[in-house]
């Protein structure tokens, strides 16, 4: 019978133990997906075990989550309370999956065909605009909804 002590001290089970926590963190990288409730945002700080501030804009509200890579991930939701638009800035890329929601396959599909020179995407279609730039260590980016973005609000400045 297998002991639990031996069973942790061994190096094949302790790497194999580092890859599944490593897994099951990976999507807790990133924050609320775009398109998604406003509430999403706070259960993905707390996953983060990030710094999170909140403050209102007048037609909508900013979130700001910074991940322990130290990139500050911003988030941007609108009246009725669903994220129009992220942006990121840091030394990192967040987990565009996670943060892309169910847009991300629209940013794999345009950024094959939409790349703008080696260091910058842009990308304009089926509903999602995204602006991104970067080398290493210095990545920005942002992403939006055209049609969710409330009236008077200048996405250039949600940067």
């Amino acid at each position: 019978m297998l002991q639990p002590g031996r069973l942790i001290k061994s190096a094949k089970n302790h790497r194999y133990a580092i890859l599944l926590l490593s897994t099951a963190l990976i999507p807790c990288i990133a924050a609320a997906a775009l398109g998604e409730l406003e509430p999403s945002v706070k259960n993905d700080m707390s996953a983060l075990r990030g710094s999170i501030k909140a403050a209102d804009r007048g037609n909508y509200r900013l979130h700001e989550i910074r991940l322990p890579s130290g990139t500050m991930v911003r988030e941007f939701s609108g009246p009725d309370g669903r994220v129009f638009a992220v942006s990121w800035t840091g030394p990192a890329i967040p987990n565009l999956r996670q943060t892309l929601g169910r847009y991300f396959d629209t940013y794999v599909a345009g950024s094959k065909a939409n790349r703008s020179g080696h260091r910058r995407l842009q990308i304009n279609q089926d509903g999602l605009v995204l602006h991104a730039a970067g080398h290493m260590r210095a990545f920005s980016g942002l992403a939006y909804l055209p049609s969710a973005v409330p009236s008077g609000v200048n996405v250039e400045a949600l940067r």
